[in-house]
């Protein structure tokens, strides 16, 4: 028995490889366990997830997955349902009959109320169909975690002197107090969750429009501009990263 653990601790060391997070990010993150056999889909979810700030292990089957998931105390999982060697439903019906308590959110193209019916079931904790906003994605996973390890939601925001209060909807920039219009707010209440990263064009469509406009579309240009007029008239705030997208900073 010994040796056959000591064998499963080297495979889930093998399979561990280049989850750091996206340079820039605090060393000290959370975990993830992404677990998909679309390789397009596997790389859009890792990638935005390390750019997240998160460090991701990826596995492409069932089996190399139950093996990550024995081995390495992660934060959460994300899995699709058809996998090769161990489905999707089996890897988490094993997981709970070990008495793992892992978060784990299901990302399938399965959207029947059946399948998704099934899935919580089997022990799931929420279940996103594909295809996917990874904005919702990355809420998602975010709120898992947070349940799981029953961290408070916060009540306001604050980069630098700007400070957003989310049940008042207030905003103000040291004491003076800023209108802004929905959009506006949602826009700096997104910016704001994500300070010090750098959202694109598409990630804010998706999070204030909430469904895909097309790319090309100013409309977010435009929203930005009028943001940046409220909040941060001597432009040292809210930054655009020229061909990437927007980042707000503390000056």
């Amino acid at each position: 028995m010994a040796r056959a653990q000591l064998r499963r601790n080297e495979l889930a060391s093998a399979l561990r490889v280049d989850s750091r997070p996206a340079p820039g990010h605090d060393a000290a993150v959370m975990r993830l366990l992404v677990v998909e056999d679309d390789k397009k889909i596997a790389s859009f979810v890792v990638n935005g997830l390390k750019q997240s700030g998160y460090a991701v292990d990826h596995s492409a089957d069932g089996e190399s997955a139950l093996i990550l998931a024995e081995n390495t105390p992660y934060d959460a999982a994300i899995v699709d349902l058809m996998l090769p060697k161990l489905d999707g439903l089996s890897l988490i019906q094993r997981l709970r009959a070990q008495g793992q308590r892992l978060p784990v959110l299901i990302l399938s193209a399965k959207a029947s109320v059946d399948d998704r019916v099934k899935g919580l079931q089997a022990g799931s904790d929420d279940y996103l169909t594909k295809p996917f906003a990874f904005s919702e994605l990355l809420a998602r996973v975010q709120a898992l975690i947070r349940r799981s390890t029953q961290a408070a939601e916060p009540t306001k925001l604050t980069v630098g002197d700007l400070t957003l209060d989310l049940l008042t909807r207030e905003v103000t920039r040291g004491t003076e107090r800023i209108e802004l219009q929905p959009r506006e707010f949602a826009l700096l209440e997104y910016l704001m969750r994500n300070a010090g990263r750098t959202v694109t064009k598409t990630m804010v469509l998706e999070h204030v429009w909430d469904y895909s406009f097309d790319p090309q579309t100013n409309v977010v240009d435009v929203l930005v501009h009028r943001l940046r007029a409220k909040v941060d008239p001597d432009k040292t705030r809210l930054h655009t990263i020229r061909g990437v997208g927007y980042a707000l900073r503390a000056p």
